[in-house]
């Protein structure tokens, strides 16, 4: 019976009262009955003539009326001790301790989660942030939490969802932890099991903890009640998703983010220990700089100090650093520990053109702010997002891409709202990715400095799909590479001032060439038209002072890009137009990140002949373009293509332009138009009238009905920039742009009021 009770009570399992009370009873004869055998044992001895002649009869008489008197008891008990169960299951306490060591950082999203909890009006926490930041480690003290407070809970159940659970594991999970009997679980469908959960947690007061959520899980489906006001139970998930948190009806989202410096630095000197660090004095500045390369991310923060621990000498610091920086997938650890539980979420990723749009971001330097509109075009030249004809339809899924990635955790938010950024080690991870589909260790160059350009060498361009060369440290390079396989080269804000002749000569595939803002350079590299393949050409933010004739040998140019060019005095003719394929073109005046306003130095004047040749194009969907006259107004008024076409206009001096009118019709064929700039305008009022069969009808006072006007408004306009018109009165017409986001007027000196009052 006892080795019964034993294999039970391994089985987390209690002795029943009646099996205890019988081994109770048992123990007490056990005694008196070994007291017998001895004395039976003694009077045997003495016996003889084979037990005919007893030495002490009355002796061994009185041990036999004790042997018959101990052997009724021993019967009793023998025949009451056949028990159909022994054991029975351990009363449940409030749930189990989850181990976890001591945490760095935690203190203030935790308080804030503890908050919520408390908090009688808030059911459901959804915890999310990227991966290796820290949530399982906040769920566990959240438990522990429970365990030492327990305010008023029944129970608690901690259930790990991860990416492959299903319906019937997580009921397993929770089943296991309310100790169900076998034979209410098992042999179960999964209807029947969400039945008996539903029965134990509706009559309890319970908290669900469910770590690593990964899509939408049905709690009546699992058999979990919802939480209300009458079982005020709780929920609490951990997600790499915000959309998740949605989709789980989350009553409150809570975003873990990475560790502020010195909470980095703690966490990371904890795993390292006090006697590396104090084992030479230049090693803690070394592991300043070794922790600061893992940007606040605990896991890489964890998996790097354990790999730095007993590294005693100065320079096995320092080449660790150059590892991090250079190739940190060679790192100890950090591909197997850190870059895989990353993945996970790039595995996530909905279809290849997200995952090809994330990868994408990581040909931008370490902590660059990204501009939504600038990645968003740079995607659509790269043809990530070619499945819509029209570029209004792909900058949208655009948009609705860097929505995602940034809810997943992959982007993060920047400086401004029309800005992301890529956390460092996940842009690690992405560069890992590409390389590996590629099979070529090469196949992106991130580059931001000459000294990096010359320890790669240009011989190692010739594996590269991609060359990105970014910042002042870039200057003039020497050498012509040789790149066989280059489909996109950037070289950005770099001092270079010119290109070596021949430097384009063995890019034979190049598709994609962003050169902007590059100040320094004032003409356009020798043998650029001789790029046919080309299909995306940024010129933006140069100096340069004419197109070459030349690049109308590009024939599939798509995408020309000329912002900023403040000092192009020369668009040849017959150039614009020879690009047969063109799909967008912009020349916008002024630099929309800048304060002030630009001047320009347009020497050529008038922007008509090149409307006439953009309206000509067969293909073209979007243009961008500041006019300088009137008769570049009156083109744009008449040209229906041009206005179907049309994001960005800005005016700029136009004179001899005294009133601006548009027509009801021609508002309405400018549906895509965005941003609307007027600088140094010399009209009055900008008039909106109704046309009908061709005629004009009716002006639109100031608080004229808007559903008069019905479909002929600014329905897209959301960016007002006007400045130095002296003469303009009011913005009235801004009643007739629903979705304006951002006014921004200055030095209009008779503008006294933006709508005047009827």
């Amino acid at each position: 019976m006892k080795r019964k009770v034993e294999l039970q009570q391994e089985q987390q399992m209690a002795c029943t009262r009646q099996v205890q009370s019988w081994l109770l009873k048992v123990e007490v004869i056990e005694t008196p009955v070994k007291e017998i055998l001895e004395k039976g044992g003694q009077e045997v001895q003495q016996k003889c003539l084979g037990g005919c002649c007893p030495k002490n009869w009355r002796s061994g008489y009185k041990v036999g009326k004790e042997v018959k008197e101990k052997l009724k008891v021993v019967d009793e008990l023998t025949n009451a001790g056949n028990f159909d169960v022994v054991a029975e299951m351990l009363p449940r306490g409030l749930g189990d301790e989850r181990p976890m060591e001591e945490t760095v950082g935690l203190d203030s999203t935790f308080g804030m989660v503890w908050r919520w909890i408390n908090n009688e009006q808030v059911k459901v926490i959804g915890i999310y942030g990227m991966g290796g930041v820290g949530k399982t480690t906040l769920l566990k003290k959240i438990n522990n939490k429970f365990l030492q407070t327990c305010p008023g809970f029944d129970l608690m159940i901690w259930v790990v969802v991860s990416k492959q659970s299903n319906v019937e594991k997580i009921q397993e999970a929770i089943c296991e932890q309310l100790k169900l009997p076998n034979d209410v679980w098992k042999n179960k469908g999964e209807d029947e099991k969400a039945t008996e959960i539903f029965r134990v947690l509706t009559r309890k007061k319970f908290v669900l903890l469910l770590d690593d959520v990964w899509k939408r899980l049905d709690l009546l489906k699992l058999g979990v009640p919802a939480p209300d006001v009458q079982n005020m139970s709780k929920i609490v998930f951990t997600t790499r998703s915000e959309d998740l948190c949605g989709h789980m009806e989350a009553d409150k989202k809570i975003k873990m983010e990475c560790l502020a410096r010195e909470e980095a630095l703690a966490l990371f000197r904890k795993k390292v220990d006090n006697g590396t660090l104090n084992s030479h004095p230049d090693i803690p500045k070394l592991a300043e700089i070794i922790a600061k390369e893992c940007k606040g991310l605990p896991l890489a923060l964890i998996t790097v100090g354990r790999a730095m621990a007993s590294r005693n000498e100065p320079c096995e610091w320092e080449r660790a650093i150059a590892k991090l920086r250079k190739d940190p997938a060679k790192f100890l650890g950090m591909d197997d520990d850190v870059f895989h539980v990353l993945k996970f979420s790039y595995d996530r990723l909905d279809d290849d053109v997200i995952k090809c749009c994330f990868i994408y971001c990581c040909i931008f330097p370490e902590d660059y702010d990204i501009s939504n509109d600038d990645l968003i075009d740079h995607w659509i030249g790269e043809g990530i997002l070619d499945e819509f004809d029209d570029i209004h339809e792909a900058r949208n899924q655009g948009l609705e891409i860097i929505g995602s990635l940034k809810r997943l955790c992959l982007l993060e938010n920047a400086k401004s709202k029309e800005h992301v950024k890529m956390h460092d080690v996940i842009r690690d991870m992405a560069f890992l990715i590409g390389c590996r589909c590629s099979g070529r260790k090469n196949k992106f160059l991130v580059l931001e400095s000459a000294g990096l350009i010359e320890a790669h060498g240009v011989t190692t361009w010739k594996e590269a799909e991609t060359i990105s060369l970014w910042g002042s440290g870039i200057g003039d390079i020497l050498e012509k590479p040789f790149c066989p396989n280059l489909l996109t080269f950037f070289v950005r804000h770099a001092a270079l001032r010119t290109f070596p002749t021949g430097f384009f000569q063995f890019m034979p595939v190049l598709r994609v060439l962003d050169l902007s803002s590059n100040f320094h350079l004032i003409e356009l590299p020798v043998g650029i038209d001789n790029l046919i393949m080309l299909q995306y050409l940024n010129l933006s933010k140069m100096q340069i002072r004419e197109l070459p004739v030349g690049l109308k040998n590009l024939t599939k140019m798509r995408y020309l890009l000329l912002n900023a060019t403040y000092k192009m005095e020369i668009i040849p003719r017959q150039v614009i137009s020879s690009l047969s394929l063109l799909r967008m073109f912009s020349i916008s005046g002024r630099d929309s990140s800048s304060d002030n306003l630009l001047e320009t130095n347009v020497l050529s004047g008038s922007r008509k002949a090149l409307l006439e040749e953009l309206g000509c194009l067969e293909h073209m969907n979007d243009i961008s373009i500041t006019v300088f006259d009137t008769l570049s107004v009156q083109k744009i008024q008449s040209s229906h293509k041009i206005q179907k076409c049309i994001s960005y206009l800005c005016l700029e001096r136009c004179e001899g332009l005294t009133s601006l009118s548009l027509s009801s019709s021609t508002l309405r064929r400018m549906k895509h138009l965005e941003r609307l700039d007027m600088y140094y305008c010399q009209f009055e009022y900008l008039e909106i009238y109704s046309e009908q069969d061709g005629r004009r009808d009716t002006v639109f006072d100031t608080f004229l009905n808007l559903e008069f006007i019905g479909d002929g408004c600014f329905h897209n306009l959301c960016y007002v920039y006007i400045a130095y018109c002296d003469k303009l009165l009011d913005l009235a017409w801004l009643l007739y742009a629903p979705s304006v986001q951002l006014l921004d007027v200055a030095h209009c000196e008779k503008m006294e009021e933006i709508v005047c009052e009827p």
